[in-house]
């Protein structure tokens, strides 16, 4: 049987191709009919319509309103990883237009933050956790942890400064020169999905940062939760000379 035989493709697929067509050229925001006419339309049931439409808001091509329906989505929000930018450069040009704070606090550090920061286990770190927006779309968790006993007033210096390397530098005189990341894909906990408008389960980019003063100590280690249906990375790569 040839492979692109549509008989060789479950139900909810071919739903969901069908689907893509119709959307495609419509405007975000263009509601898509209930998941029953959907099923009458397509001469399939609503549990295969609903697989289609799961989907495609897994893809971020169709977003759900609890109580509303489902519409067409924005284009995802794209960064670059530039893997050499200054991080300063970086912070200065943050994609996300608005940030609420939603922690800014001294805890004990848990095992793998002290393992990051290379701190006796238990010892206390500044926790700065912030919610990113996007023209008030929630797209991301950041929490971001620093030693406290390296950065004495550091909770006083962040109520002036926006950004947590600005009163690194200004008030410490320390430079993130380096950094390192991983991206892995994890499932929207409980109080996350809350926070971001998004399922319970969903899933999601999760991207931990360790970076590193010009002395080679690590002094920041951040964890960002992002939203898998909203968001993208990119990277360029080059051949070394």
């Amino acid at each position: 049987m040839p492979a692109h035989d549509t008989h060789a493709e479950p139900k909810y697929y071919q739903v969901k191709k069908k689907l893509l067509n119709d959307i495609a050229g419509l405007k975000p925001g263009h509601a898509i009919a209930p998941e029953r006419e959907l099923a009458e339309q397509f001469r399939t049931s609503r549990t295969t319509v609903r697989q289609a439409l799961t989907e495609l808001v897994v893809q971020g091509l169709l977003e759900r309103a609890q109580g509303r329906g489902t519409f067409v989505a924005n284009p995802k929000t794209t960064q670059t990883l530039q893997l050499n930018h200054p991080l300063d450069d970086i912070q200065a040009n943050d994609i996300f237009p608005t940030s609420t704070l939603l922690t800014l606090d001294i805890e004990h550090a848990d095992s793998e933050v002290s393992l990051r920061l290379e701190l006796r286990g238990g010892a206390r770190v500044v926790r700065i956790e912030k919610l990113r927006l996007t023209s008030g779309e929630p797209m991301a968790i950041e929490t971001a942890y620093v030693p406290a006993s390296r950065f004495p007033y550091l909770k006083r210096h962040l109520k002036q400064h926006k950004s947590l390397y600005c009163a690194l530098r200004e008030h410490y005189g320390i430079t993130l020169s380096q950094a390192e990341e991983t991206i892995e894909t994890v499932l929207c906990p409980p109080r996350e999905a809350m926070l971001l408008h998004t399922e319970v389960g969903a899933p999601m980019l999760l991207l931990s940062r360790r970076s590193y003063a010009d002395d080679g100590t690590p002094v920041e280690f951040a964890r960002s939760l992002y939203r898998g249906d909203r968001y993208k990375f990119a990277t360029k790569h080059t051949r070394p000379n």
